[in-house]
């Protein structure tokens, strides 16, 4: 959420970032309760200041029996008054903060301005795609050859965007697991959790998924939410506390199963292991000083990155522009990894800058070394990496022509020794 203070003294500023990300939010009307808001405050001031007078005037006993009658009547008049004052400042700024909720994140200066996707500029790439010397396979197709993957079974058990996954591909799925934790708790120094895997809605509130991204969502009868992503529960880990500025900054990491209902992907992807409405993520949440925050971006950025150079996967990072952005970040760069079915690069990562936004609504603050007022921290979290589509450009970046697939070598031990899928006899 943004400081309302932004809004009232920056309204165009606010109005430009609605604008470039292609949203909607009615500024106007959120500006009219707040000073309506202000008005009452104001009129509310001045009755408890009469209120107060009346009630010295009273209790000093320098009045006659029916001046302190009057007095008696009108206080309670104010009393009345003063009561439906402070209900309607509770339903204003009740509607206020709704509405403050729906305004996305401030961009921040070097955010590109774009129309679509098609205008996320590339920042840099690593790593040459792979020639082949025979005809490429799409995943689905390998993972059929090689009987890891069951989807018609998947579909069976739960329903459509549901794959049961088995046999060297379920090891590799737990092998990439345990080798991407190891690498962010040892060498990047991130702290592993296991975090709940049902949410409350202050969670996620709290990271921006509510209100505005309830379909997306799965929700249980008890009204708990199945968590999108393991940034909302990590994040909220210090909601509504004020650390100390010494802790920060603080490394978070978890490896979770993800839940989202795809909602608005019908037709997209259907064949294969990229859109499902269950995927395995390793996650990292940053929460760290205002003053390093886009620092830690570029650092957040790299430790995803390195992941893939290890894996010896192509990939490329492009900044993400004003109308593809996401709700809560105001900087924000995708990692798209080499898909050679596609001949293209699909995104594996999203690493984002939420400064405050996050902070402000999940009121997460810190408390100066100097002293002073506490301020909010700054969030930020990326994946580190899917699991899933890491499969999945295993799979068809190290196709042989046989049919097989070969094992990173930094995931050889994690596999037991296998150095290859291939058919069972």
């Amino acid at each position: 959420m943004i400081d309302i203070k932004i809004l009232r003294n920056d309204s165009k500023k606010v109005a430009d970032t609605l604008t470039n990300r292609k949203a909607e939010v009615d500024l106007k009307t959120i500006l009219k309760f707040d000073e309506e808001r202000k008005e009452i405050i104001f009129k509310l001031d001045q009755l408890k200041q009469l209120r107060n007078e009346n009630s010295g005037k009273i209790g000093k006993g320098k009045v006659d029996s029916d001046e302190k009658q009057q007095l008696i009547a009108e206080t309670r008049r104010l009393g009345d008054e003063i009561k439906g004052g402070d209900a309607k400042i509770r339903e204003l700024e009740e509607e206020i903060y709704n509405r403050m909720a729906t305004i996305p994140n401030l961009l921040h200066e070097s955010t590109p301005v774009g129309e679509s996707e098609d205008d996320n500029p590339e920042d840099r790439r690593w790593g040459e795609p792979r020639v082949f010397d025979f005809d490429i396979k799409h995943h689905a197709d390998l993972a059929e050859q090689l009987d890891i993957m069951d989807v018609p079974r998947g579909v069976k058990i739960a329903h459509s965007r549901f794959t049961l996954v088995k046999g060297a591909a379920a090891q590799l799925e737990r092998a990439l697991m345990n080798f991407m934790l190891d690498i962010h708790t040892e060498k990047h120094g991130f702290q592993e959790i296991i975090p709940p895997y049902l949410l409350n809605s202050q969670c996620l509130t709290g990271t921006g998924q509510l209100p505005k991204f309830e379909e997306d969502l799965f929700k249980t009868t008890e009204g708990l939410y199945l968590l999108p992503t393991a940034e909302v529960p990590l994040t909220n880990i210090y909601r509504e506390e004020i650390l100390k500025e010494e802790l920060l900054p603080i490394y978070l990491t978890a490896h979770t199963p993800c839940f989202r209902s795809e909602a608005g992907s019908y037709g997209k992807d259907t064949k294969g292991y990229i859109r499902q409405h269950q995927f395995n993520k390793v996650e990292l949440v940053k929460l760290v000083h205002p003053d390093n925050s886009y620092d830690e971006l570029e650092s957040l950025t790299k430790n995803a990155t390195d992941i893939l150079e290890l894996l010896e996967l192509p990939y490329r990072v492009i900044s993400l522009c004003s109308a593809d952005i996401g709700f809560s970040a105001a900087k924000c760069y995708d990692i798209e990894v080499w898909v050679p079915s596609e001949d293209r690069y699909r995104e594996i990562s999203s690493c984002s800058n939420c400064t405050d936004f996050q902070a402000r609504r999940a009121n997460i603050r810190f408390k100066p070394k100097e002293g002073g007022k506490s301020r909010f921290v700054h969030t930020l979290n990326g994946s580190a990496l899917a699991v899933g589509r890491t499969v999945v450009a295993i799979l068809e970046n190290n196709q042989m022509s046989d049919g097989s697939i070969k094992i990173p070598k930094v995931l050889i031990p994690y596999m037991r020794g296998l150095t290859k899928i291939e058919m069972r006899t």
